[in-house]
């Protein structure tokens, strides 16, 4: 298939953007070793205008975080008519606000963790109290794990929220769900192999997501064949739920009595060598080049 010419857009603002950098290095050059015309697009460099005086003909957005992952870039590329990969978006800004994803998943009846918003005004004692410890406290629209905190004590919640806010002014504390971490990549339609993801760390945070070289991704994930199915349907669901398509990924937890509670979608995961799409489809057969071509033979405007 002749794509034309391909930015990958790399980079860009947020807090992720070393990690994207990485990802966006990665599939520029698995793009360019199956011949595409594909050359780098850093949007903290240069002005989204500049896609149309060098005329490219698609973008594969490799941005994580705000302003690549949140809609904003999509919003623009469909106002210059410029097919992208991923979800558009409405589905994109609503994944990229984990609030407003869990409100949806509630509305659809989908199993997500118990969850509080927290303010400056917050008792975070009564949250503490209704909702158990530990919590997970975190940014409602930051990726990779950032500003997320573990808190084992209501006496900790104050701290782990001082750090949240300083990358959203919304956060949310979530019941800590104990038990097996697994996600699922998306490609299209097909829910790739879960993998299950074990840290000797407190949680899989970004240390053992990007640099870590002890987290272990398991792949079968030890479910029987009719159990992953039945999670791989639930995070399907969840996925189209929030409005996403092209590819993505979802993660969840089974709590020590086997139930399942879904996570977050991620709309751009990371494609770096330490990723989980990747890995996912490699368990399939897929090369990390295939992966990227199917990922761009899907982008779309409208």
């Amino acid at each position: 298939m002749n794509f034309g010419k391909v930015a990958v857009l790399l980079g860009g603002k947020s807090a992720e953007r070393e990690v994207s950098l990485k990802s966006g290095g990665m599939v520029l050059n698995a793009l360019r070793s199956r011949g595409v015309d594909a050359l780098p697009f850093d949007p903290a460099e240069r002005g989204l205008d500049a896609l149309i005086g060098e005329r490219f003909e698609r973008a594969f957005i490799a941005l994580h975080g705000r302003f690549g992952e949140d809609g904003t870039v999509q919003g623009v590329l469909e106002w210059l008519g410029i097919p992208y990969t991923g979800s558009g978006v409405l589905a994109s800004a609503l994944a990229m606000d984990k609030l407003r994803t869990k409100l949806l998943w509630h509305a659809e009846g989908l199993p997500t963790p118990p969850y509080a918003v927290l303010t400056k005004d917050s008792d975070l004692r009564a949250v503490a109290r209704k909702l158990g410890v530990p919590l997970m406290v975190k940014p409602a629209s930051e990726g990779s794990s950032i500003g997320m905190s573990k808190v084992r004590s209501a006496a900790r919640l104050d701290e782990a929220y001082a750090l949240a806010v300083n990358y959203d002014r919304v956060v949310i504390a979530e019941k800590f769900i104990d038990g097996t971490e697994l996600t699922a990549g998306i490609l299209g339609d097909q829910v790739l192999p879960l993998i299950k993801i074990e840290t000797p760390r407190d949680f899989y945070d970004y240390e053992a997501k990007y640099i870590a070289d002890d987290t272990r991704y398991i792949v079968p994930c030890g479910l029987s064949a009719g159990r992953e199915r039945d999670m791989q349907a639930l995070c399907l669901k969840a996925f189209r739920a929030v409005g996403c398509r092209g590819w993505g990924r979802v993660d969840l937890m089974l709590n020590r009595q086997g139930r399942p509670f879904v996570l977050e979608v991620n709309t751009v995961p990371g494609m770096t060598d330490h990723s989980l799409v990747p890995k996912a489809a490699r368990a399939v057969g897929m090369s990390y080049e295939d992966l990227c071509l199917r990922i761009l033979e899907a982008a779309h405007v409208g």
